[in-house]
């Protein structure tokens, strides 16, 4: 009984792979997207590392470079939040998607559960690219049995006045979350990466 409860209690290591939504850009370090989620996990009762594999301005294909050295032994679970930069430079869907998929079979290979974060893409590359980009995520998340968070803003993105409420969560650049907005997007993301952890614990035998 005792073995299985220290089992049970056994810290849970998880890295958050993105790009500066994950880094924390233009935040004080404690007040970042990681530290604020390790935090919440932590006040849920969850032993968990939160390790940040953000880089700022990384595209997926930074990510795919990345993963190698990302997935070290420790890693129980992986959060993949990247795209914003491939919408920015207007990268093909299909390619994004290809290193999305590379990424995510590497980390099946590793027998590291994940959950992948989507993103929305505007109108203004049109429809297709609209559909294309929009459409990768749950694709791939079901293709690979990932855990699937939709938007990585959806804690701003869905509160009732959308354009207040980027106003007040946004920093200046109206990219990247104030401190009082990370803690918005993490609250909404939390439970999800609750889930991650669960099967984390699964993975690991404990």
């Amino acid at each position: 009984m005792l073995a299985g409860t220290a089992a049970t209690a056994q810290p849970v290591t998880i890295a958050a792979l993105g790009d500066s939504l994950t880094q924390g850009y233009g935040l004080p370090q404690e007040e970042g997207f990681v530290p604020q989620l390790e935090a919440w996990l932590n006040a849920q009762g969850a032993e968990v590392t939160v390790l940040n594999a953000g880089v700022s301005g990384d595209t997926t294909a930074g990510g795919l470079s990345r993963i190698g050295w990302t997935l070290t032994p420790e890693v129980g679970g992986l959060i993949v939040a990247l795209g914003g930069n491939d919408l920015l430079r207007g990268i093909d869907p299909a390619a994004s998607r290809a290193n999305l998929d590379a990424i995510l079979t590497r980390a099946d290979a590793a027998h590291v559960p994940v959950l992948l974060v989507g993103l929305d893409a505007p109108g203004n590359y049109g429809p297709e690219f609209k559909a294309a980009f929009d459409a990768m995520y749950p694709e791939l998340a079901k293709a690979h049995d990932a855990l699937y968070f939709p938007n990585f803003l959806k804690g701003l993105t869905d509160l009732p006045d959308r354009g207040a409420a980027m106003a007040r969560y946004m920093q200046a650049d109206g990219i990247h979350p104030s401190a009082e907005g990370v803690a918005r997007v993490v609250e909404a993301m939390g439970p999800s990466v609750l889930e991650l952890v669960a099967r984390a614990k699964v993975a690991a035998g404990g």
